[in-house]
């Protein structure tokens, strides 16, 4: 018989943000079937425009917060928050607190404090020194003590942590003098049913946008922050170099089109071959699906070799090539050690151009069918949300 188990849901996005939409939800879709079905899980997400409280599913109720960027006005914020969660965890006998990523961690381990809940931290990554690592937080900065400290906290009072990848394991040990702690080891999953050979080359859109006996880059994400920026406009203008006008970036993503073609233009990379666009969730899949193979471009600092691209799994499913930068995740040794992609091993017009060679290789020796039957088991071993399934089943089955 399935237990009754209320959850609060902690995170620091909006719900609309690509993070709860693809990286939050379908795992708590996972947890439902779990768990019975008089039991609750309530989803907190901090939204530019609060709204009202609103049923997701029979048993996910998304809780909106106002978000405030770290200071003064996001403290007040936060005290009242917590009065209010509080006062939800007693009234909806709350049993266990998850929460995803190690700032919604901060909120939970306060929490787990003041009520003795059980606390769970997912996405279990190195929040606080990737912020110094991409220029956001310096050192001795209120932000970055203070998160790191509550890091520490959270890890050492959490029944469970769930990080990425194995590294996780020594960095807690390094860094917070803890040993033994029950970690799982969960990446970005894809949902593959939705990433998969009927979304590649769509006729219409190739069409549509022009892309018709293209090679096309796709690259679906941000510039800047924990992404490099210029740099990507750099690798492009090697690729049109190298096959010339050929070549064709497609860039999905929510930037404006002046800072894009800026980007180009300081790179004297040619905006005939760039398309930007901004799709829904729902299309990325058959937009990303026009791409001959995918970037990631995350910047290599040494937090990444702990966080999860969720990016390179959805390449992974429709069977794309991947360029990305060394020592990301686990991908970067699955990319090289696969030969499904090419890693940048130096930011220069040299290291461009030894990676778009890898690429040209692998799509001049492989029929797109072939390559997709090459990659695409990758994403089934190692993006499959039957990983999930078997750690939540863990967790809520047994506790």
């Amino acid at each position: 018989m399935k237990k009754k188990i209320n959850i609060l849901v902690l995170t620091y996005w909006q719900f609309d943000d690509a993070l709860i939409q693809t990286y939050t939800l379908p795992y708590l879709r996972i947890i439902e079937p779990i768990i019975s079905n008089d039991s609750k899980i309530f989803l907190v997400t901090l939204d530019h425009h609060k709204h009202d409280s609103k049923v997701i599913s029979p048993k996910i109720i998304n809780i909106s917060k106002s978000y405030f960027p770290f200071g003064i006005k996001s403290l007040f914020e936060w005290i009242k928050n917590l009065f209010n969660l509080y006062v939800l965890i007693k009234k909806e006998k709350i049993q266990f607190i998850h929460c995803w990523c190690t700032p919604a961690g901060s909120a939970g381990y306060i929490l787990s404090k003041l009520t003795d809940v059980k606390l769970i931290i997912d996405s279990f990554e190195p929040h606080a020194e990737a912020m110094i690592e991409n220029g956001t937080w310096k050192k001795n900065s209120i932000a970055f003590k203070t998160l790191f400290r509550f890091e520490k906290w959270q890890s050492k009072r959490a029944i469970f942590l769930i990080a990425a990848t194995k590294g996780m394991e020594k960095y807690v040990e390094e860094k917070y003098n803890l040993v033994n702690r029950n970690l799982y080891v969960k990446p970005a999953c894809v949902d593959l049913n939705l990433f998969s050979l009927k979304n590649k080359k769509r006729s219409d859109l190739l069409k549509k946008l022009n892309l018709e006996d293209k090679i096309v880059c796709v690259y679906a994400g941000k510039f800047g922050g924990i992404y490099l920026d210029y740099e990507v406009f750099d690798f492009f203008k090697q690729c049109h170099l190298f096959w010339g006008d050929k070549f064709h970036a497609l860039i999905l993503s929510s930037h404006k089109e002046e800072e894009i073609n800026a980007y180009a233009k300081k790179a004297n990379f040619p905006i005939s071959s760039l398309t930007l666009k901004f799709v829904n969730h729902n299309q990325i899949p058959d937009y990303m699906g026009l791409g001959d193979f995918g970037i990631t471009p995350v910047k290599s600092v040494p937090s990444k070799q702990y966080c999860t691209p969720i990016k390179n799994g959805e390449y992974w499913a429709l069977g794309l090539p991947v360029v990305i930068t060394p020592n990301i995740s686990d991908d970067s040794d699955i990319i090289e050690n696969n030969n499904i992609g090419s890693v940048i091993k130096q930011l220069s017009s040299e290291g461009y151009l030894n990676s778009i060679k890898e690429i040209d290789l692998l799509l001049t020796d492989n029929t797109p069918q072939t390559l997709y039957n090459k990659i695409r088991p990758i994403a089934e071993i190692y993006r499959n949300f039957n990983i999930a399934k078997k750690i939540y089943t863990d967790i809520y089955s047994s506790s």
